[in-house]
């Protein structure tokens, strides 16, 4: 497999696919450069060999083309100068071929949302009262459209690079389709994309022990295909977040008005079970802080998460859970979160997470455990409390990273890889 150190991009052009699905407030300013700056060393190298530049990524959901809420015009300004150079602008991504022809070495082009076309995603934008026929058809033709939108954009280009690991869980044109126009010496990772696998590649698989997960969230049924997954590999699990109730309630306690799935009280006993058949040690807080209201000024009580009083609900782990989560966590050598412990927005209740991201920080610092941080709430938890350089890894993920963990193959990887 190609890679971008050994590749020089003297008088190539380069298609690169990053990820610039940023935020932007009200005056399309960039409220969060976080996927910006990680595309960077890939970008300038590609400029610092001698080569030109065709950066394209989409931004958010358009449900048209043109778009102007998500038009990537917004942050060319930007990009540029994080860039250092003048930054071109390709109005319409799937006719930018005399841009492209144009580009001369060291120059860089920036190429408009390709979601506004649908054929990015292979998704056709059909009217709501569609027949069922006439959604069939609109597939049809968009799946054969799709062939030569990706064909276009391989066109601009003699070298493909995929730095965007944010959407390599998705066979859209630009992620993985485009792929097969290039040969294996003229398609790469990027810097960033290379980091991203090889840190998953860590943790799922040069596993380094004892090796806990830390898996947040709100519902058993959003991580179940993880937590079977992660089941068959790690030695402790730590449960976390809303779904904790639906765990304890599952073994007779009771949890108030606390989030619960009840049709996910059998699952949740199956998935004790199989820890204990695989030697899993599976933890849940043994007390929690609860709130009279979901809102950042309930009224806090730290009770036993198991006596959890009628009409109050637990909003985070109490500060026994947080000693016990913590102790196990710097006891390990391979560390992965995902997903806060309890409702982080509020600060009065982020202080679980705190104590998982200081004890992760700790275990990686400490005792040489190699940690990966992925999950929005979880990497906003390191970025707040600065942690993010005191962990291995830092994922910019989200679904993709899901993906991975649960044992899927990813399109956008296995594009590149074979």
């Amino acid at each position: 497999m190609q890679t971008i150190d050994n590749f020089n991009f003297a008088g190539k052009k380069a298609f690169v696919r990053v990820d610039f699905n940023v935020p932007l407030d009200e005056n399309f300013n960039v409220t969060d450069d976080t996927r910006i700056r990680g595309a960077l060393p890939t970008l300038k190298k590609v400029l610092a060999d001698g080569g030109a530049l065709i950066i394209a990524s989409h931004m958010g959901r358009p449900k048209k083309n043109p778009d102007e809420k998500f038009s990537l015009k917004h942050i060319q300004a930007y990009v540029g100068e994080k860039l250092g150079v003048e930054l071109k602008f390709a109005p319409d991504c799937a006719k930018a071929a005399e841009a492209a022809a144009a580009l001369q070495p060291g120059e860089a082009l920036l190429l408009e949302n390709l979601r506004f076309y649908e054929e990015e995603t292979g998704k056709p934008r059909v009217a709501d009262d569609a027949t069922d026929e006439e959604k069939k058809a609109a597939k049809a033709a968009c799946k054969e459209s799709q062939k030569e939108f990706t064909k276009t954009l391989a066109s601009y280009a003699d070298v493909y690079v995929n730095d965007a690991f944010g959407t390599a869980h998705r066979a859209h044109a630009s992620t993985a389709l485009i792929a097969d126009y290039f040969d294996t010496d003229s398609k790469m990772f990027g810097y960033l994309m290379n980091k991203e696998v090889t840190a998953v590649d860590n943790v799922m698989s040069n596993i380094k022990r004892p090796f806990t997960a830390i898996m947040g969230g709100s519902k058993v049924s959003s991580k179940i295909d993880i937590i079977e997954n992660l089941l068959g590999k790690v030695d402790n699990l730590i449960i976390g977040g809303g779904m904790t109730f639906t765990f304890i309630k599952a073994m007779g306690g009771e949890i108030g008005a606390s989030l619960c799935e009840d049709d996910k009280l059998d699952l949740a006993r199956n998935l004790m079970k199989k820890a204990e058949e695989n030697g899993v040690k599976l933890l849940l807080g043994v007390d929690a802080r609860t709130g009279d209201k979901f809102a950042a000024d309930a009224e806090m009580e730290i009770v036993d998460a198991d006596k959890i009083p009628a009409g109050h609900l637990g909003l985070d782990i109490g500060p026994k859970a947080e000693a016990e989560f913590a102790a196990v966590i710097k006891e390990s050598k391979t560390i992965l979160w995902n997903g806060p412990a309890g409702v982080f927005e509020f600060d009065r209740y982020a202080e679980g997470s705190k104590a998982i991201g200081f004890a992760i920080a700790d275990a990686t610092q400490n005792n040489g455990a190699f940690s990966l941080v992925g999950g929005g709430d979880s990497v906003a938890c390191v970025n707040k409390y600065g942690l993010a350089d005191k962990v291995s890894y830092v994922s910019t993920g989200g679904g993709a990273l899901l993906e991975a963990i649960e044992g899927k193959t990813l399109p956008g990887i296995a594009a590149i890889k074979g």
